[in-house]
């Protein structure tokens, strides 16, 4: 999308909340839990769980779902859905890939079966969501993909016949169509997967879990960051300021948080994306806009936005942008950036001229865990007894659940569906270490955003990495 003038961008933003709208106890309807106390003094379980985000969580309950007996420990460093699990846009994806495209284009012998895993997977989200009464919103709703340029349409058709061939719904939308969804001059068509994708209330799906979690008897401890990992005659011992938790098997599901599990360094570099919220849009505007199913949208350009409504009608309104400070630096004064918010307020009026009024309640970023494949990867460590998943790449909401039946196979030593799969036995190449990590990632970064100003025509360095395996996929 071409750079535009807003000229109510400025006063949209005035007033704007420096807090992540999903975590604010302030909005109604938001009943924040308390915070589990701190670790302090020894404890023993049969399975660790490191981190209180989706991945984690997820491990904690299906381990528990596995295997009722089995004494269960998660601690967290902050509180549970502190970080991307509670800052995140909502859409919760079946794709484990980062789309299907990415997958074919990586694993094309195994890639209906990741499409499927992938919908079973969204499937069982829904139906946990539903049996532990979890109020997050659920809504299957489906994904709405608009151009707005007409480069960006070209490989619609490809990609519905992919999906019909695999049994699965995809349509799509020429430009009137699509606008009498949803209204936009922007839009020049769309691609509409009505069965892929869920919305949800990000930080009350992980409240969800974490509830359920303890009623089955899962052991939780936040405030508590583990500062090392030793071996132990038993297993594991995970150290933290206030004690110890000592297990023979630890699940890792720390995201873009590696911790003092190093190896994961090497494959994570830790990029910042930002979202605005609205006010809650009165009747007159949600006639204006349309979108009376609800889908959750993005656009298709490399630089993309994702949007969605809330439960009480805001915008959410996010993506573009995508920040990598050096060395993966991650800070608490990154999480507000007044120039990306002011991109983000001119590139909505621009989509939205009828919305011309409208203020923005909330900003906020988060730092989403990015690998060089744009999907989830696995690993093993301390002879087996520890397990990982990271590298989810801002698509975790949903993918988070499969990878923590993945960590669970591994320690368990079960041969699955899962385990046998191409993409969890294949590790994504490394960044290079700094200055050139961070040189390549601005140089890549800058020649995405001149593709999108060129027609999506790719230039010599993006061809080299897609060669490589590296291109940057949106």
């Amino acid at each position: 999308m071409a750079e535009p003038v807003g000229a109510g961008a400025c006063e949209a933003l005035r007033g704007l909340l420096p807090r992540v709208f999903w975590l604010d106890p302030d909005v109604p309807g938001h009943d924040v839990p308390e915070a589990a106390p701190a670790l302090a003094g020894d404890v023993f379980a049969d399975l660790a769980v490191v981190g209180g985000g989706y991945s984690g969580l997820w491990t904690a309950l299906l381990a528990k779902e596995r295997d009722p007996g089995r004494d269960v420990v998660l601690v967290e460093a902050r509180t549970a859905g502190w970080a991307a699990s509670g800052r995140n846009g909502g859409f919760c994806a079946a794709s484990l890939t980062h789309g299907y495209d990415n997958g074919a284009e990586r694993w094309p012998g195994e890639v209906a079966e990741l499409e499927r895993q992938g919908r079973a997977n969204l499937d069982a989200i829904g139906e946990a969501v539903e049996r532990y009464g979890i109020d997050c919103g659920f809504e299957r709703t489906g994904e709405l993909l608009v151009a707005t340029e007409p480069w960006q349409a070209e490989g619609f058709g490809e990609y519905a016949r992919a999906m019909e061939a695999l049994g699965y719904r995809a349509r799509v939308w020429d430009a009137e169509r699509t606008r009498a969804e949803v209204s936009s001059p922007t839009y020049q068509g769309a691609l509409y997967e009505p069965d892929g994708v869920a919305m949800v209330h990000p930080a009350k799906l992980a409240w969800g879990l974490r509830e359920a979690c303890l009623r089955l008897g899962v052991r939780i401890f936040e405030n508590t960051p583990v500062r090392a990992i030793r071996s132990a005659p038993a297993g594991l011992r995970l150290e933290s300021r206030g004690g110890s938790v000592h297990a023979p098997r630890v699940a890792w599901g720390t995201g873009a948080f590696p911790g003092p599990l190093r190896r994961l360094r090497h494959y994570l570099a830790p990029v910042y994306d930002y979202a605005l919220v609205t006010e809650p849009l009165s009747g007159a505007q949600r006639e204006a806009l349309g979108w009376r199913g609800r889908q959750g949208l993005s656009d298709a350009a490399n630089l993309f936005h994702y949007y969605r409504l809330t439960a009480d009608d805001r915008i959410l309104w996010g993506g573009y942008d995508v920040v990598h400070h050096y060395g993966g630096a991650v800070r608490p004064e990154y999480d507000q950036r007044p120039e990306t918010f002011r991109r983000l307020a001119e590139h909505f009026f621009t989509t939205f001229p009828q919305l011309e009024g409208v203020r923005f309640t909330h900003g906020w970023g988060g730092v989403i865990d990015t690998c060089s494949r744009f999907s989830a990867f696995f690993g093993t460590g301390y002879g087996g007894r520890l397990a990982y998943a990271a590298g989810y790449t801002g698509l975790g909401v949903g993918a988070t659940r499969f990878g923590a039946q993945v960590m669970l196979d591994r320690l368990d030593g079960l041969d699955t569906e899962r385990t046998r799969l191409r993409m969890v036995r294949e590790k994504p190449l490394p960044f290079p270490p700094e200055p050139v990590r961070s040189a390549g990632i601005g140089l890549t970064l800058r020649a995405t955003a001149a593709a999108d100003r060129n027609g999506g025509r790719r230039n010599l360095w993006l061809r080299s990495l897609d060669a490589l395996g590296m291109g940057f996929d949106s």
